[in-house]
């Protein structure tokens, strides 16, 4: 007996459970089962090319009249939603796309669309060295006539193959999910000094409503600008140190560092932890490049290649200081070194547990490196081995992260 497999591609048409869901599919676009060891109810879609290329963009068919939901990038770092019912409508850096069948079953991947309602896929690698012109796995689609299910199940599935990364339920949750707690940015953003912090922590509790955790946000490491300055723009700041700035020094013991505030928070307000916050790459402008203190990082200069899908999401890119003036990347090769070096120091200090922001950055700085998906899969693994080492609480939360080049490394953390 033959087993027809629930997605497959037919007649140049995508069917799902026996209704096409796309048509004038490509003859170079092909399917892939999603399991060695039976039927299953998805399959993964890829292409093959003439040639090799760092970017390749194919369309895999056209779509018309069906409903769906997708999760796209409007900004290099954040995901937001957008429904329609034409191919036309999918917009540019579209990572998770959810199709109703006119029959009630519920298809899961991720594509976008363009003018003719054709679906697309991208397939780039952010340096001009990497190549290939045959890809097997590249989108993964399932069905099912629960949509939560269904996006559960397909996640799996990407896991399975991958092996990159863990569900939630395989991860430890970290104790501040268990209460009620304040993170300083909306409050200071970066002018958050130690006496804000405390008269912030006294408000809340004086209020009804004390904080059981704190996250001293953007604002309370060393940092300085370029000592000359190469732009119109106000210079980017760069890591200039591993240790807290003098607002969050004891001016009668500048030695106990960020020390002071922890033991205030947690004897004084009794709060249970305390995180702060750094970028993946230290800071915006990563590590600053020539400062003695940080040599030993092998920090370079650097500067975003945006992808052109992001570039027409948000056109700002094109003047952002990050992209003018670059940043200080620390070698790959260094990075374990600099995460363990800073956390150990914060864990010294009391300090439970880490933001770490702006991790889409990594996409746009693969140039060189072997690409954005080896670039982020470097730093990733040092900081899931740092985390592990110094916060055993898990005590890390992923930001600005809304890139599937991220998701998909994140093993133990959130």
């Amino acid at each position: 007996m033959t087993i027809t497999p629930a997605v497959r591609i037919s007649d140049r048409k995508l069917v799902v459970k026996g209704r096409t869901i796309l048509t004038n599919v490509p003859d170079n676009v092909i399917a892939t089962s999603g399991s060695t060891s039976g039927p299953v109810e998805g399959v993964f879609l890829g292409a093959v090319f003439d040639g090799k290329s760092s970017r390749h963009v194919v369309p895999l068919g056209d779509l018309r009249d069906v409903r769906f939901l997708a999760c796209f990038r409007f900004k290099l770092w954040w995901m937001a939603q957008k429904m329609g019912d034409q191919g036309r409508d999918i917009p540019l850096e579209t990572q998770f796309l959810l199709l109703e069948t006119k029959g009630g079953s519920h298809l899961e991947s991720d594509q976008i669309g363009n003018w003719r309602d054709q679906l697309e896929l991208c397939l780039e690698s952010g340096d001009s060295e990497t190549t290939s012109d045959e890809f097997t796995h590249s989108v993964y689609i399932s069905a099912g006539t629960d949509p939560f299910k269904t996006i559960t199940d397909s996640i799996a599935a990407v896991k399975s193959h991958l092996k990159t990364f863990r569900q939630r339920h395989e991860k430890k949750l970290p104790g501040i999910v268990d209460y009620f707690g304040w993170c300083t940015w909306d409050a200071f953003y970066q002018e958050v000094t130690q006496e804000g912090v405390e008269s912030g922590l006294g408000s809340l509790a004086a209020g009804g409503a004390p904080p059981k955790f704190v996250i001293i946000d953007d604002g309370w490491q060393s940092v300085g600008p370029d000592q000359e300055k190469k732009s119109e723009q106000p210079s980017l700041l760069r890591l200039t140190g591993i240790k807290e700035n003098e607002k969050f020094q004891n001016k009668e013991d500048p030695t106990a560092g960020i020390k002071n505030i922890v033991s205030i928070a947690k004897e004084k307000h009794g709060l249970k932890y305390v995180y702060v916050w750094h970028a993946i790459t230290g800071y915006w402008g990563g590590v600053r490049t020539g400062v003695k203190e940080m040599e030993q990082y092998g920090s370079s200069m650097r500067y975003p290649a945006v992808s052109k899908g992001v570039v027409e999401n948000e056109p700002t890119w094109k003047t952002d200081a990050m992209a003018v003036q670059g940043l200080g990347l620390v070698d790959p090769r260094n990075v374990y070194r600099f995460y363990s070096e800073l956390h150990s120091y914060l864990a010294g200090a009391g300090i439970d547990g880490v933001k770490v922001d702006a991790q889409c950055l990594l996409e746009t700085l693969g140039a060189g490196l072997g690409g954005r998906v080896e670039l982020t899969r470097m730093y990733h693994q040092a900081l899931d081995a740092s985390v592990s080492r110094n916060f055993p609480d898990n005590g890390c939360i992923a930001c600005m992260s809304h890139n599937t080049d991220a998701l998909y490394w994140y093993i133990s953390y959130f």
